[in-house]
């Protein structure tokens, strides 16, 4: 990814699968996880994440590896950190990696159409979905998931994505 706005870019983006690319999910990506950084009070520029970007086969492996279920699902997340993130030490120069996530295309556009929005918006929630994993937020319990659908709906209003819990 090249860099945007003389920053450096926040999501070393792996593109295996090439529909990902067509879409244009570089610029949603980062600007999805500028966005998610900055309302979580944290410095984009400070951090950085790694985002593959693949089909459903590959979730499935990823998805079995990782977490013991052999299928395809739309988004996943390994945090650098176990609870909450520390602060970047400002002696480092280097970005603080926050984790990993991975997106599949197929399921990803499955439910775009099913749920009757764009697949760009779907992405783009799927990261701040993402990204809010990899800062320590969970929805298992329903006070979690409520507090994490109302910050990711904040988030996406700003980016101009309609409220994904809201159909």
């Amino acid at each position: 990814m090249t860099e945007t706005g003389g920053e450096a870019p926040l999501v070393d983006l792996v593109i295996e699968e090439p529909r990902w690319e067509a879409l244009g999910l570089g610029p949603l990506a980062e600007a999805a996880a500028r966005r998610a950084l900055e309302a979580a009070g944290l410095d984009p520029a400070a951090h950085e994440l790694s985002l593959l970007a693949c089909d459903d086969a590959r979730i499935a492996e990823l998805n079995a590896d990782f977490r013991g279920k052999p299928k395809p699902t739309n988004v996943l997340s390994w945090p650098a950190f176990e609870g909450e993130v520390p602060a970047p030490d400002p002696e480092d120069p280097e970005p603080l990696f926050l984790g990993d996530l991975a997106l599949a295309y197929e399921t990803c556009a499955r439910e775009a159409e099913a749920g009757g929005i764009s697949l760009a918006d779907h992405a783009t929630h799927l990261v701040v979905h993402g990204i809010l994993h990899l800062l320590g937020y969970d929805h298992e319990m329903e006070d979690e998931a409520d507090a994490m659908e109302s910050f990711e709906t904040k988030i996406l209003a700003s980016l101009g994505v309609a409220d994904p819990y809201s159909h």
